[in-house]
Formats: C-alpha cells, sequence, structure tokens
C-alpha cells in the first residue's frame, strides 16, 4: 500500500474520530513510532500479526498508549491507541516504539 494511501487512510481516521476517549484504566504510558526506515510506515493492524489486516500506516513521530503486548511468533506485539484520536485501536509491533514520557 502506498504511502499517499496510507496517509489518506490515516486523515480520514482521524477526522472521523467524533470524540477523544479518556484513556481506559489499563493505558499505560506513552510511546512514540521510531525506526520506521524511508517512506514506508508502521502497520496497525486489526489483531497481533501479519495475517491481520492492516487498519492504518503510522509514520515515525507518532504518539500511541499502549495497553498489553503479547509474544507471537517471536515477535512482540502491543495493542495501542492514537493519542490524538483514541477510538482509533489495533497493534503494532513493539520493535517501532520507544518511551515518550509523560
Amino acid at each position: 500500500m502506498g504511502k499517499t494511501v496510507l496517509i489518506a487512510l490515516l486523515a480520514a481516521a482521524l477526522s472521523s474520530a467524533t470524540a477523544v476517549q479518556p484513556a481506559a484504566a489499563g493505558w499505560r504510558d506513552r510511546y512514540e513510532v521510531y525506526g520506521v526506515k524511508g517512506e514506508d510506515m508502521l502497520k496497525m493492524r486489526a489483531g497481533p500479526g501479519t495475517g491481520y489486516i492492516v487498519i492504518v500506516g503510522l509514520p515515525n513521530g507518532a504518539i500511541v498508549r499502549v495497553d498489553t503486548c503479547q509474544l507471537i511468533g517471536g515477535t512482540r506485539w502491543c495493542k495501542v491507541a492514537l493519542e490524538k484520536a483514541r477510538g482509533l485501536k489495533g497493534y503494532v509491533s513493539s520493535s517501532y516504539l520507544r518511551e515518550k514520557g509523560r
């Protein structure tokens, strides 16, 4: 999927979020997407693994909140919500997340 399409999907998802939901009690610290090469994006998926559909692409610098993480097939998958559109949730590889702080 091209970068333009992923950016359009992200923009549509952010604009369609009707209200920013407060973080649930289980949602932990903020993390930043980093280490994605070139013009690629980190794929937020519907489930913890590459077999799940891509919901949206996240560029370096995107901020997410982590709920839980689990190890599947040698990859640590984290359930995340976007910081600015917490209704948009999915799973990303923890390899591309670094703690942002509060």
